[in-house]
């Protein structure tokens, strides 16, 4: 997995922080960016603040392949993303002309100083427009700017999801019928044997037929099936309910 790309997610809001609006966005990024073969190695829920956006982003930039902001776009006083990501990176912020275009073309005469602020990004920034969105999707170097509202987000990322295809993980569950102490030193032991294969184990509440899921994940589905194997034979065998390849 060491060919693996890198995603890092930012929720920016002040009504994600103070429980206003519960984000969804995270959950279902890291959903489609797995299936693309993108590794999420971390998420921030940072505040509509310019000096935090700009340090986050920066950071977050430097450390992996893909930053993907959601929230704070808009024509109000918080939707400061733009310019905290201008002030992360040192450039100015600049209205567009491409999407002072769209929004004179859709609102004409009801364009104001509000509807302005929206054409304002990152200078260097990318466009990328298509017709069936109501705004393009903006981005700066390898930093990739969402609205905050799920279904705007959603339809923007279907989109353009293509261009961050890599190759796939293959995933498979072990159902147990025991405790998580059980096994614990088994999991252990096969894990360290096989690095490239991530294990996970997740005790399960209430389910008459097992109590513990484990996880297994990789890039090479043949070493994949191998420590499954290795896994599998060194487990009690009363304890295995079944396997989901």
């Amino acid at each position: 997995m060491k060919n693996t790309r890198t995603a890092g997610i930012i929720i920016i809001g002040n009504e994600i922080l103070s429980g206003k609006v519960r984000d969804i966005n995270s959950y279902y990024l890291v959903c489609e960016l797995r299936a693309l073969g993108v590794e999420v190695k971390r998420i921030s829920v940072i505040p509509d603040d310019i000096e935090i956006i700009g340090v986050e982003v920066a950071a977050f930039s430097g450390t992996y392949d893909y930053v993907f902001t959601a929230g704070g776009v808009g024509p109000t006083h918080d939707d400061v993303t733009m310019a905290g990501i201008a002030k992360g990176f040192g450039v100015n912020l600049v209205s567009h002309d491409g999407i002072k275009n769209i929004l004179y073309s859709r609102y004409k005469d009801l364009v104001n100083s509000s509807v302005l602020k929206m054409t304002e990004v990152p200078e260097g920034s990318d466009i990328d427009f298509q017709g069936n969105m109501r705004f393009p999707v903006v981005s700066f170097k390898n930093v990739i700017i969402f609205p905050g509202i799920p279904e705007y987000m959603q339809n923007k990322f279907s989109i353009i999801k293509e261009k961050f295809r890599s190759s796939v993980f293959h995933l498979k569950r072990l159902y147990l019928n025991c405790h998580e102490s059980n096994i614990a030193e088994i999991l252990t032991g096969v894990a360290e044997e096989y690095k490239e294969v991530t294990f996970g184990s997740y005790p399960i509440l209430g389910k008459p037929d097992f109590k513990v899921i484990i996880t297994a994940e990789t890039k090479s589905e043949e070493l994949l099936k191998t420590a499954l194997d290795e896994l599998i034979k060194r487990l009690p065998d009363d304890i295995l309910v079944r396997v989901e390849w």
